[in-house]
């Protein structure tokens, strides 16, 4: 199957679905199809131009290391050939006088595939490159970016993940290893700047650095840019609290230019200076520290020129704009003609540093908390910046742009987060992000137009290795997954890992642990999170945990022995973990419940919250100093017990507990009403009405329960003569005026806080217009810490026996997860009454 198909088919259909969506061209079986690369007997040489970029060579020595890794034999690095019989690979950019360009005018490769493109590579061979070579495979590249980036599909394809230093992942040994015949590429990123923010940073990962390189230095870079580059990304916000990067370590900046890394700085740090920088320089020389233009000027303009001018020879998204210090909003008062001078005079700043006019230099506006109110309001930065929405810190959208209005020219990025240090609670330790709700608020950002940046908060970097990839990957091509290929997506990443034998097993892990953490998150989690009196409710989500990590405890004996390592740091730790805190906490529960009745079985359960929470250090203890031969010591030394607001402490705080002494001591889905509720999961309705530009999709393992219910294209908002609904059927043993409960995502109004509507009805009835999140009152805080909007109406059933609910959404972005109806008995729960019984 050509190139060509195979994207065709990945397109339309969502199958074949390839990490990094390029065919498969490494063998084991040698044919009449296939080149050797590798064979026991036959060294392998690289070729390479003498003044290559360096940032290509180390990319190219890191390749000279892979082949090192899988066959045990390390290819030789030559800057000129003679006649050769042995395998040769040639590397290269166009453009450079390299030798690439000599196969171009030799028509050996075609020119016109990778001139003038951004980012791209191929990789192909070529018959008879030179007299007395009769066969070659090339990796060459558009620019300096697409060659690293094809020089990396090949060691990925060799069998080296992109996760072997920071997830120890092993690599599999091959005697023979052979290339088929053929071109290959994935074309050029969707998004032009992709990359991560690490925050967030101590104790865990700047504790590890620490001890690793002897801080977060450009030892500790050169990894991280590494890892960037083997996933396609090319963009980073470095680690910035009491951290400066150009400041810190004199070689970090070069390096990121030397290996192809593009520098920004977080939403609060304008002009390439961190907010480090800023303590430094005015204790330094001894000036105010006033960060407030209207009062310090002159000392501000001074400070972001030296920004300029220590990094203008690196290539770097300069943020402008302006916060109040140390992640702050800039204060009451702050006006928007302030703010326009402050970005008026920061470019003018550029232009002169640079000696180019202001618009050469790419600079990117975060709108970012406080900040999109100003744009709310009017403020305008010129054409070509970027303006950069943000979500609400938990993976819920902001803003998108109105595309029934001209667009801005500078495009738009999005600003997302994994990891948060904030209110209503702090998520630090774990990953808590199912790639169901980044593929389809990411989706729903590139369908509005979001393509220039995609920067994501990854805190420590670790544990966050399965979404990093996902999300890079995403942003290189967002049209290759849709609501169907989510977990097939998974399951190669597994195979990635761990080998095809477990993958299916081991992607079923992942997904269903990320699915549990997002329902509410660890640090959010304590013992009245779940209801113990209602609907077995709490018993069950334990048992969903146990039953978890009894699985990957299972599958931890028939893991071989070389990949525990990334076993235990992928699968079974955060499992084990996050399930020891469900049994601690439903412990917690216990001992009050039976605490308050004198019983003497709250001491079992008091010793248990005890045993629990010393096994929670146990866990870490291993991870941080065992695995990897101690490899990670402190990337676990995060707090996540004993939370009561989000700035608590840095040591976890063991629940308290009371010792009680004994002086103390179907095929229709018609849902039946019964104990005074109907609870359906919003997946199995029973019918659906769409149109021919919007249909309804099913997205699975989507939210707190089973699925989420939502409507595609993600743009493609309904027009009045549409009806885009669902309907339910149920039986109703009773009548009166009930309350109908949608629980929905926690969608935000990104549509310029006009806010998303639905229409509810019953019987065909009247229906009720809802807009469920137009207008904040206090509110967001609940919906984040609980990851859900409960949306409530009341409606008159006038008659027992059976009706027809319709739901119909009057905007994209609104995903449904579960109706709740009170008819009298139902009880309070954190995921909802369990569903209803079909009537039969």
């Amino acid at each position: 199957m050509n190139q060509i198909k195979m994207f065709f088919l990945v397109m339309v259909f969502g199958c074949c679905l390839q990490l990094n969506a390029t065919e498969p061209f490494i063998s084991k079986e040698k044919n009449a199809e296939t080149i050797v690369l590798k064979e026991r007997s036959v060294p392998l040489s690289i070729l390479v131009s003498s003044g290559i970029d360096t940032g290509i060579l180390k990319a190219v020595k890191n390749l000279q290391s892979d082949f090192q890794k899988v066959t045990g034999s390390e290819p030789n690095i030559l800057n000129q050939v003679s006649e050769m019989n042995s395998p040769l690979i040639i590397i290269g950019a166009v453009g450079t006088k390299s030798v690439i360009d000599d196969l171009i005018k030799q028509k050996k490769i075609d020119g016109k595939s990778l001139t003038g493109k951004n980012e791209k590579y191929i990789i192909q061979n070529v018959s008879h490159p030179f007299p007395g070579v009769s066969e070659a495979i090339v990796i060459a590249g558009s620019d300096k970016r697409g060659t690293i980036y094809g020089i990396y599909e090949m060691s990925q394809q060799i069998g080296v993940s992109p996760w072997y230093y920071w997830a120890d992942v092993p690599v599999e040994k091959k005697e023979n290893v052979y290339f088929k015949k053929g071109t290959y590429t994935d074309g050029e990123p969707a998004v032009e700047y992709r990359g991560i923010f690490l925050n967030d940073e101590e104790p865990s990962l700047g504790g590890w650095a620490r001890a690793t390189f002897g801080g977060i230095n450009s030892k500790f870079y050169e990894k991280v840019f590494e890892l960037i580059l083997r996933l396609k990304g090319n963009y980073i916000w470095p680690a910035m609290w009491g951290k400066a990067f150009y400041d810190d370590d004199p070689l970090n900046g070069s390096l990121a230019d030397e290996m192809g890394i593009v520098v920004g700085t977080s939403h609060h740090e304008p002009m390439a200076q961190a907010q480090t920088d800023w303590h430094r320089y005015v204790t330094k020389n001894n000036l105010p520290n006033i960060w407030d233009y209207s009062k310090n000027e002159k000392v501000l303009q001074e400070f972001w020129k030296l920004g300029l001018e220590r990094s203008k020879k690196w290539e770097k998204l300069v943020t402008v704009g302006m916060r109040g210090d140390g992640d702050e909003a800039m204060g009451e008062g702050t006006n928007i003609s302030l703010l326009e001078k402050i970005v008026k005079d920061q470019r003018r700043i550029i232009a002169e540093v640079t000696g180019k006019k202001a618009e050469k230099t790419p600079q990117v506006w975060a709108l970012y908390k406080e900040v999109q109110e100003y744009y709310d309001k009017g403020m305008r930065v010129p054409d070509d910046v970027i303006l950069l929405f943000c979500d609400d810190n938990w993976g819920n959208v902001r803003k998108l742009p109105d595309l029934s209005k001209p667009l801005h020219k500078g495009g738009y990025g999005m600003y997302y987060h994994f990891d948060y240090v904030g209110g209503p609670r702090n998520s630090k330790w774990i990953n808590i992000n199912p790639i169901q709700r980044v593929w389809e608020q990411m989706n729903l950002s590139y369908e509005h137009k979001v393509d220039k940046v995609w920067v994501v908060n990854v805190g420590d970097l670790k544990p966050m290795e399965f979404p990093i990839s996902f999300f890079l990957e995403m942003a290189w091509n967002p049209k290759q997954f849709n609501s169907k290929n989510l977990l097939e997506y998974t399951e190669k990443w597994a195979a990635q890992q761990f080998g095809e034998k477990h993958a299916k097993e081991i992607a079923g892990m992942i997904n269903l642990y990320a699915k549990y953490n997002r329902r509410v998150t660890p640090e959010t989690l304590d013992s009245k999170t779940y209801s113990l009196e209602n609907y077995h409710e709490f018993e069950t989500v334990l048992n969903d945990y146990r039953a978890l990590a009894v699985d990957a405890l299972r599958l931890k004996e028939q893991i071989p022995a070389e990949y525990q390592d990334a076993y235990y740091q992928l699968v079974l730790y955060p499992i084990d973990a996050c399930s020891n805190l469900y049994e601690m906490y439903y412990a917690v529960a216990k001992n009050k419940e039976l605490a308050a009745r004198y019983d003497l079985k709250a001491n079992y359960f008091a010793d248990k919250v005890k045993e629990c929470f010393e096994r929670n250090a146990y866990l870490d203890h291993k991870y941080n100093n065992e695995i990897a031969y101690g490899k990670w010591k402190h990337m676990m030394d995060q707090m996540r017990i004993g939370y009561k607001t989000w700035a608590d402490g840095k040591e976890n705080i063991m629940p308290e507990v009371t010792y009680v002494y004994d002086d103390n001591a179907s095929k229709e889905k018609i849902f039946q009403e019964k104990n005074g509720y109907i609870s359906i999961e919003a997946e199995n309705f029973a019918r659906t009405s769409h149109s021919d530009r919007i249909h309804w999709e099913l997205i699975p393992d989507f939210g707190k329960t089973k699925s989420g219910v939502t409507t595609f294209p993600q743009n493609a908002y309904p027009k009045a003569d549409e009806s885009i609904y669902l309907e339910y059927d149920m039986n109703f043993e009773s009548k009166g005026e009930f309350e109908v409960q949608l629980l929905l995502a926690p969608t935000l109004n990104f549509n310029h806080n006009k806010g998303l509507r639905y229409e509810i009805s019953f019987d065909g009835g009247t229906p009720q217009i809802v807009n469920f999140n137009g207008h904040y009152r206090g509110e967001l805080g609940r919906w984040q810490s609980e990851h859900i909007i409960k949306s409530a109406t009341k409606h008159q059933i006038s008659q027992p026996g059976k009706h027809t609910l319709r739901f119909r959404v009057l905007e994209p972005g609104i995903v449904l997860e579960k109706i709740l109806i009170d008819t009298g008995g139902l009880q309070p729960s954190y995921l909802g009454a369990p569903e209803s019984e079909i009537l039969h």
